[in-house]
């Protein structure tokens, strides 16, 4: 199945089709569990995730790079709604406090589509500086490759 990356102004998007329900999709981005098999590329891990899937719920990932290094990114999820729509940003911390270093907002969506999923990824940047960053951290070949490995849970 064929993902597609690309730049609309100083937003990035990700699409795929996926052969599982809106359901299975929702469950691997809202279950922690199953969250940290597939959110990052390879080799780097995500040894710890917490999802509240609630607006002002905690949206949390630890990323363990492999030279050691960790990145933890809190949020703050805005809307969600149940096998359709999950957005979230770092811009605020959770119960909706400001962020201390805000960088970006991902809206997730699952569709419907030919009996599987429209999976859309947008996300979104307050300019292009923050986009052009985003692009040159590997959004394009990161994100996919993570589509890659959301296919191998859902799609059994």
């Amino acid at each position: 199945m064929t993902t597609e990356t690309r730049r609309e102004g100083i937003d990035l998007v990700l699409t795929r089709h996926y052969a599982a329900p809106p359901e299975a999709l929702w469950k691997a981005w809202t279950t922690p569990e199953l969250l940290v098999r597939w959110f990052a590329p390879d080799p780097v891990r995500v040894p710890e995730a917490v999802i509240e899937p609630h607006p002002g719920g905690r949206f949390q990932v630890t990323m363990l790079l492999p030279d050691g290094s960790e990145i933890s990114s809190p949020g703050c999820v805005l809307l969600a709604e149940e096998n359709r729509r999950l957005i979230f940003t770092d811009a605020l911390d959770p119960g909706f406090r400001p962020g201390a270093e805000p960088f970006m907002t991902a809206e997730i969506s699952f569709e419907p589509e030919d009996g599987g999923t429209r999976y859309t990824a947008k996300v979104l940047h307050h300019g292009a500086e923050a986009c052009d960053r985003h692009e040159q951290m590997g959004f394009h070949e990161g994100w996919a490759a993570v589509a890659e490995q959301l296919a191998k849970i859902v799609e059994r």
